[in-house]
């Protein structure tokens, strides 16, 4: 992608390295975190992991804030710049696609972290992946989850840019009322397989509506390179239930899903993508 000219958001919260939630009442000694440094050094894990044991041993119920400075590797920090340009990016589209229709758009922010984050809607850890929370309007990004897209056979900008993408189509979907009225008829449905089926729709949308942004940036930044979109489409396959249930050696079970199939999560990226038409992303009234 070209994206290294374009302009970087001024609505990221980077909270990399500040730490997680460790309960404990006694205070952390500068002892015990050169201890957990040492520690994270030696067996390449989380110094948390030691720090929470060693709290964990001591009586009280507070909780308290651990800040141990990160150092960033340069690809971490390109990483970071890179999510700043593309979410901005999706400030200026989606403020366009707004007035068009005589509407304001009121773009979230992003909260960049490691660990573990605490959001409106809980405590997550980055193993859940990139998350948008609709109590704080916020999207929430773990870099670590771009090794993990490679992992899984989906490297490359327009991939992470479409991860990006779709948690902003999560807000889209918020501040236009879609993801209320969805949870009004998941509250309604008489079975474990609709309230599914309504969150594979909310979802494929939040892909369509990735791709609008995509066919927007392109025509107005020339953002996409020969590839990207083969990058994009490898993403959503990657990602999709049945690829997912699979690799886990699991059976695909239809029932079950709540993202789409890989087939769905590439058809409605596409979709997106080609008309660059929000209208073109309800898939609740033409079904999945």
């Amino acid at each position: 992608m070209r994206w290294k000219n374009q302009r970087r958001s001024t609505r990221i919260d980077d909270r990399r390295g500040r730490g997680g939630v460790v309960k404990g009442g006694a205070k952390l000694s500068g002892t015990m975190i050169v201890i957990a440094l040492i520690y994270s050094v030696v067996t390449g894990q989380n110094p948390l992991n030691l720090l929470g044991n060693l709290m964990s041993q001591q009586t009280g119920n507070t909780q308290q804030q651990v800040q141990i400075p990160k150092q960033q590797t340069q690809a971490e920090k390109e990483q970071a710049d890179f999510s700043s340009v593309i979410f901005a990016s999706t400030e200026d589209i989606w403020t366009k696609i707004f007035s068009h229709s005589n509407q304001q758009y009121q773009p979230p922010n992003m909260v960049l972290f490691d660990g573990q984050v605490q959001s409106r809607c809980g405590i997550n850890s980055e193993a859940v992946g990139p998350f948008y929370c609709p109590a704080d309007a916020q999207v929430y990004l773990s870099l670590s989850f771009f090794r993990q897209l490679e992992k899984m056979g989906a490297p490359g900008d327009f991939a992470r840019a479409y991860v990006i993408g779709h948690e902003v189509g999560h807000h889209i979907q918020n501040i236009t009322g879609t993801a209320k009225q969805v949870r009004q008829w998941q509250s309604q449905a008489d079975s474990k397989y609709k309230v599914n089926q309504l969150s594979v729709m909310m979802e494929l949308q939040a892909d369509c509506l990735a791709g609008v942004w995509a066919h927007h940036a392109n025509k107005s930044q020339n953002m996409l390179e020969p590839g990207d979109v083969e990058e994009g489409l490898r993403a959503a396959a990657s990602i999709g239930d049945d690829t997912l249930q699979s690799k886990a050696g699991r059976q695909v079970n239809v029932e079950s899903f709540t993202h789409g199939s890989s087939e769905q999560r590439m058809k409605w990226l596409s979709r997106g993508l080609q008309t660059g038409n929000y209208d073109a992303c309800n898939t609740f009234s033409e079904g999945v």
